[in-house]
């Protein structure tokens, strides 16, 4: 169960997400629906650094952001609001997601590919193949 947790945290957390961002009624405005969000999310993620870290580490972990977590926060936003309006433009739930990973998954094979120098295996290659025929049967 070592390497498995993350996975299904992953999944679980995914899945739930998709059904909150799909239901974010569409009178609200989506920043102000991902302003609130974070905001829980700020507290509940600054209250678990608390309660693993003492106080005096905080200094020190200011030192070690670097322009990658800006990154990381630019990105969030775009994939929320991404989210939010996939489903406001009539996307359904139950192809959304599936469309959008699998693009990303075989995007990220090229990316760790061409800038992580990783090797593509000739069973990585075959699915990212038949993911992309798998894009083309969903299209239809």
């Amino acid at each position: 169960m070592g390497k498995l947790w993350p996975l299904i945290l992953v999944i679980m957390a995914n899945t739930f997400y998709n059904i909150a961002a799909r239901e974010i009624p569409q009178s609200l405005d989506p920043f102000f629906s991902l302003t609130f969000a974070y905001f829980i999310a700020m507290l509940i993620s600054g209250g678990l650094y608390f309660v693993y870290n003492p106080i005096e580490n905080l200094v020190g972990e200011f030192a070690k952001l670097d322009w990658f977590t800006l990154l990381f926060g630019l990105c969030i936003i775009g994939l929320e609001y991404g989210y939010i309006y996939i489903y406001r433009t009539g996307w359904k739930i139950s192809i959304a997601s599936l469309v959008s990973n699998i693009v990303l998954a075989v995007f990220l094979l090229l990316v760790g590919l061409f800038l992580y120098k990783e090797q593509i295996t000739f069973s990585q290659a075959v699915g990212m193949v038949l993911c992309l025929i798998g894009l083309i049967l969903i299209g239809r």
